[in-house]
């Protein structure tokens, strides 16, 4: 049976080799067409292949009746109705690896500009204006590297970095010494990465907690003099922050290759000769465009041969009686995963799953991903899915054990999320009530009666009178409505905690007030 494909966008030759070798498979290249020529011409289709420019919209996906994988050469799948695609059974994949390389190389020649201020040498070349001394610049050797964030492309800019004999100094919420030492490289905590620093390059993703993660008080922390580079995303680095720190001789240089609002000519960073910055090149090269079709044509020509693609990002969908079952247990799985990921510290090392009571009759496998979904999301961000979720635990290097259990102590059902990290171990457990849906029975050693869901406040405190009311009373101070709140003590007197759930997020100001009052171990913000 001959197997047909679409390309509707354009990919090189080389690319789509994979999918030209395979006997079984015919390829149409048909790129330009509008949303209603695809409509049309997508139902005779088994699968599609596109860069960025083709929205496969839920119009076009309920067209294709034929349709069984959509390949993104490329990262990114916003162009995509992931759920339309998952309600349809047609799986979706990308390629994340294929500009690993590319940003690499990229984030080097950014630290070695600004270590020679090559581009600021040109461009006054350009203007007939030859001077040597203005443009004296440092050595890489024997300077600090400090790399912020771990992943893919901050571990090929260590590997580089050390080809230039410079200092590598890394973190990494996943990063522990242990790893760090097999990698040849230091190992700190974010402060203490951004203080030993001579030049700084940022790989995370951006998230709720990477907004302007180097922001005003993160630049007072840096060395005087230092160069930072931002080759991974818009809103990581707080710009205004940084043009301060900048025009304060604070930081000596800035390579930038993102911005937080996009495309951008007129910016005030830009003014400054310090800064040098590119228009989101990054994956930019021909090798990467050539990479990232390869390896989608691979997963697809895979996955149309009866196996299994390497890099999904959604779940096909299951039979409609099967998820009528399963399917409030994914949202208190989820939820489960997202909340303890916010009360652990330090690096994940081991995840433990216990099953108790019905749950013992199902398939966990399906729970098990979703609930590392939510352990993972706060660190890796959305592109964190029920299919990718249990392949990035593994390659993070954190164990991951289901455990089944008849007991359910007293529960219908109850699933526990066990997480342990280098420095502790916490768990939060939930059950589904009858008519109520999901709820938060235990976290650590607590009995507690919580919806998972809003926004939640865990404050560990000593059982002493007036310690709800001072909370209270802040709370109320700062307009911050309290909606319901659980309490738990070990012994009179002993340790306690709270559990409020709230009309807004606790900002910071808020939280750092809380901290400080008396009796209070540690303040929580968690928004589910």
């Amino acid at each position: 049976m001959v197997l047909k494909v679409l390309i509707s966008d354009p990919l090189s030759e080389d690319g789509i080799y994979p999918l030209r070798q395979a006997e079984h498979i015919e390829v149409t290249v048909d790129t330009g067409l509008t949303p209603e020529e695809l409509a049309e011409k997508i139902e005779a289709f088994d699968a599609l292949l596109v860069r960025s420019q083709t929205q496969v919209t839920r119009e076009i996906i309920e067209k294709a009746k034929n349709l069984k994988i959509v390949g993104r050469a490329g990262v990114g799948v916003d162009n995509i109705d992931l759920d339309a695609a998952t309600e349809h059974g047609i799986i979706v994949v990308n390629a994340p690896d294929g500009n690993t390389n590319s940003a690499a190389e990229h984030t080097m020649a950014m630290i070695m500009s600004l270590a020679r201020n090559i581009p600021q040498a040109y461009h006054a070349l350009k203007n007939k204006k030859w001077d040597r001394k203005k443009y004296v610049g440092v050595e890489l050797k024997n300077k600090t590297l400090g790399v912020v964030g771990l992943g893919r492309i901050g571990a090929e800019v260590a590997a580089r970095a050390k080809g230039q004999r410079m200092n590598v100094v890394a973190y990494d919420p996943f990063l522990t010494e242990e790893k760090a030492e097999k990698m040849g490289i230091g190992y700190g905590t974010l402060e203490e990465v951004l203080a030993q620093a001579d030049f700084i390059t940022i790989h995370t993703p951006l998230l709720k907690e990477t907004k302007h993660l180097i922001n005003k008080e993160a630049f007072e922390k840096m060395k005087d003099g230092v160069q930072i580079v931002n080759c991974a995303r818009g809103g990581i680095i707080d710009e205004d922050a940084l043009y301060d720190a900048i025009v304060n001789k604070k930081v000596a240089g800035a390579g930038l290759d993102v911005f937080e609002q996009e495309p951008v000519t007129d910016h005030k960073l830009l003014e400054l000769p310090e800064v040098i910055a590119t228009p989101h090149l990054g994956a930019s090269t021909v090798e990467a465009q050539e990479s990232v079709a390869i390896d989608v044509s691979h997963d697809v020509v895979n996955f149309l041969s009866g196996g299994l693609a390497k890099n999904p990002v959604n779940l096909p969908s299951v039979a409609k009686e099967v998820m009528n079952k399963i399917e409030p247990y994914f949202y208190l799985a989820e939820k489960l995963g997202v909340f303890v990921s916010n009360l652990t510290q330090g690096v994940m090392e081991e995840v433990n799953i216990y099953y108790s009571g019905e749950l013992t009759d199902f398939e966990v496998g399906p729970l098990t991903r979703n609930a590392l979904k939510g352990l993972l999301k706060r660190h890796l961000g959305d592109h964190v899915n029920d299919v990718n979720a249990a392949f990035l635990a593994d390659r993070k290097g954190i164990e991951v054990h289901e455990h089944k259990s008849s007991s359910a102590k007293g529960f219908t059902n109850l699933l526990t999320v066990e997480v342990k990290t280098n420095v502790g171990t916490r768990k939060v457990a939930g059950t589904l009530l009858n008519g109520l849906g999901a709820r938060i029975v235990l976290v650590d050693t607590y009995s507690v009666d919580v919806l998972p869901e809003g926004h939640m406040v865990f404050i560990r405190h000593k059982d002493q009178p007036g310690a709800i009311g001072r909370v209270g009373t802040l709370l109320a101070r700062e307009e911050i409505n309290i909606a319901t709140m659980q309490v738990g003590r070990s012994n009179a007197g002993g340790d306690a905690i709270m559990m409020l759930t709230i009309d807004k997020h606790l900002e910071r100001r808020a939280l750092d007030q809380l901290s400080q009052l008396s009796d209070i171990y540690g303040v929580t913000p968690i928004d589910l």
